[in-house]
């Protein structure tokens, strides 16, 4: 029986490298793209990546031991590896057409707003998300989707004003020390 152990290897080894992939992918812009393509996608197919020549030598290697007529293992492979192609080929078409629709939904985006940069507008662009409005424009367009260290890199150039408008929105909302001290510096040396 050791021939279906080596195949879950391989499948334990593909699901390894997905998630390094995956945690490869947060450390920059792309970690949302990842991360939905690994929970839609290749999780709910129990997706696993065996090439041809795996496939090949596990059913040699039952062949060699008797358990399958040589011609029954090659009839066998290149059964599996088209209806490999076919899966590859209809999740390949799935997710152009969900690429698709996203550059539509930020083309209309876009028209709908062309006095933003892309940056905000892909980080807004889906779903229901709380945004600071109170009437009056924020002194950091997009806050609510920034990252600690993207705050305060956008603390540079704002007035006392703003920085004090911009540290009691943190400490009413997210109250992160790290932005809050930040602040507290801009305000002290301005």
């Amino acid at each position: 029986m050791p021939s279906p152990k080596s195949p879950s290897a391989g499948s334990r080894m593909s699901g390894g490298s997905v998630s390094s992939t995956q945690s490869g992918a947060s450390s920059d812009g792309s970690a949302s793209l990842a991360e939905q393509l690994v929970n839609r996608i290749i999780k709910p197919l129990g997706l696993v990546v065996l090439t041809r020549e795996r496939i090949q030598e596990i059913l040699d290697e039952a062949a060699v031991r008797g358990r399958l007529t040589r011609s029954d293992a090659n009839q066998l492979a290149t059964e599996l590896v088209n209806r490999g192609r076919q899966q590859t080929d209809q999740l390949v078409s799935d997710i152009e057409r969900l690429l698709d629709r996203g550059r539509e939904q930020l083309g209309a985006t876009m028209r709908a707003r062309p006095g933003e940069s892309i940056d905000v507008l892909s980080r807004s662009g889906g779903g229901a998300r709380r945004t600071v409005d109170d009437g009056q424009s924020f002194p950091i367009q997009g806050y609510d989707e920034l990252t600690a260290a993207q705050v305060q890199g956008r603390l540079v150039g704002l007035s006392p004003a703003e920085l004090r408008r911009v540290r009691d929105y943190e400490r009413r909302h997210v109250n992160r020390k790290s932005v809050l001290a930040a602040i507290d510096k801009h305000l002290s040396s301005g």
